[in-house]
């Protein structure tokens, strides 16, 4: 299916992005296991810029872009003493000189210095009394470039809806837009303890009716077969829900709140190619890159796996239908158990497309949606324990989002490269892949504590798309 990048907009002018006042079960879910700092769902994005911008120029784009969508103006109101459902609301108090920030480096810095920064950003907690996002523009880099290091919430959107909501605000041109919509700033609603009360009954109620049709809706339009689908999806979300039965492997045994980032760049053609020459596609050729990365570390730290040994893996399949509105979270983890152990690229491209197929074909792949809204009623430290016991024993969690395959820009400096760094819950790793242009730009999150030969793990990372890439010759 095809997701229309660009979001549409209202009559005016804003963007209609993620304009849903109630946060779903997951996003409830994801907001408060940040009781654990290990599983902070902080997103950062790098772009990387040919310029360093007009610093008033992207001032008043960044305040365009918070009226056009009113979400970036909104933080997470929770009621009932904490024991009701989050909502969005807008801050009444929004301060754009908070949310947006500059930075230079010192003299000499390059792409590793840049990272470092970057770290440094991504790991610090975001203020969760204020609108769930920060960008910083940091300049300093050789020939006059620059970057913007644009951190939000996962709560805000998954990697799909962030594409959306890039691609609706970056600029085709580098000149000003005189005649781009200019809505005005949205203003707050009256709130209250009735029409909290209200909300939450609503809420509830929506809830359990979405329960009920998912796992009635078999008995109802097709009765001959419902104790053989009953039967199916029970067997079914037992696998889903439940962690992949291949063990961790030991050279990642540790966990930490220590982030640390590396970057690659993969020709998008070359790793399209290798994925059609193992019988796959791009996301089975790019998740058998990873494995042989992983595979050679493991053996680097002196412990070889063998051919056939797993490896714990988490996908996040897009559940995002062209009825869903653009924004917010529309996934599904789909847990697998990953041939790392198998050396011939080829054959791992075909192994990785058979496993991947299958877990997203699960009949109870969004069951995690039934369970979500009760577990988000728990208190924040019990949430925090199952996120990070249902988490912790990945070995990676991986991710790949289309991205624009034209030049955009911003403030009128073009965007070369585009790095979405994911957050850590609780795994040993964290890689996403984001389709810029004709560059697959990789961005890799790692647990310093689970990967500490950092640089090491980096050649490691080269040396897995090599190989991959190598298969289409």
């Amino acid at each position: 299916m095809s997701i229309d990048p660009t979001p549409p907009r209202g009559p005016d002018g804003r963007l209609l992005w993620s304009r849903s006042s109630e946060l779903t079960g997951f996003e409830a879910l994801m907001w408060r296991v940040e009781a654990d700092p290990r599983m902070r769902s902080t997103v950062l994005i790098v772009e990387t810029l040919d310029v360093a911008p007009d610093w008033d120029r992207l001032v008043a784009a960044t305040e365009w872009a918070s009226r056009v969508v009113p979400r970036l103006r909104e933080r997470i109101v929770t009621p009932f003493l904490g024991a009701g459902t989050p909502y969005w609301s807008l801050d009444p108090d929004f301060d754009l000189h908070y949310h947006l920030r500059r930075l230079r480096l010192h003299d000499g810095a390059g792409h590793t210095d840049l990272l470092a920064a970057a770290e440094q950003v991504a790991m610090t907690p975001l203020d969760p009394a204020r609108p769930l996002w920060e960008a910083s523009l940091v300049t300093g880099l050789p020939d006059d470039g620059a970057a913007l290091l644009f951190k939000l919430s996962h709560v805000l959107s998954d990697g799909m809806g962030l594409a959306q909501l890039l691609a609706g605000l970056h600029s085709r041109t580098r000149e000003p837009t005189p005649d781009k919509p200019q809505p005005p700033a949205p203003l707050p609603e009256p709130g209250g303890l009735g029409r909290d009360l209200v909300r939450q009954v609503t809420t509830d109620l929506a809830l359990a009716g979405g329960a009920v049709r998912s796992l009635l809706g078999a008995t109802v339009t097709r009765p001959d077969r419902a104790v053989r689908d009953a039967v199916g999806y029970v067997a079914s979300a037992a696998r889903v829900l439940s962690p992949p039965p291949a063990p961790p492997l030991p050279v990642l045994a540790r966990r930490s709140p220590a982030w640390r980032f590396r970057t690659l760049d993969v020709p998008f053609a070359d790793l399209h190619a290798a994925g059609r020459a193992g019988g796959g596609s791009v996301n089975s050729a790019y998740i058998a890159a990873l494995l042989g990365a992983f595979r050679r570390y493991s053996a680097r730290c002196g412990d070889p796996v063998p051919p056939d040994r797993l490896m714990p893996v988490t996908l996040p399949v897009s559940v995002r239908r062209e009825s869903d509105e653009p924004g917010g979270n529309r996934f599904a983890p789909a847990r697998l158990s990953a041939p790392v152990g198998i050396v011939d690229p080829a054959t791992r491209i075909a192994d990785v497309h058979r496993r991947v197929r299958a877990a997203q074909a699960e009949p109870a792949l969004e069951s995690v949606e039934l369970v979500t809204p009760l577990l988000a009623r728990l208190p924040g430290a019990l949430v925090a324990r199952f996120g990070g016991g249902s988490t912790g024993g990945n070995d990676l969690q991986a991710s790949s989002v289309p991205g624009l395959r034209e030049d955009v820009y911003l403030a009128g400096a073009r965007i070369v490269r585009s790095y979405p760094f994911a957050p850590l819950p609780g795994c040993a790793a964290m890689i996403a892949m984001l389709t810029h242009g004709d560059t697959c730009c990789v961005a890799a999150n790692l647990d310093a504590a689970a990967i500490t030969d950092l640089d090491g793990f980096g050649q490691d990372l080269d040396d897995g798309f090599a190989e991959v890439l190598a298969v289409s010759g």
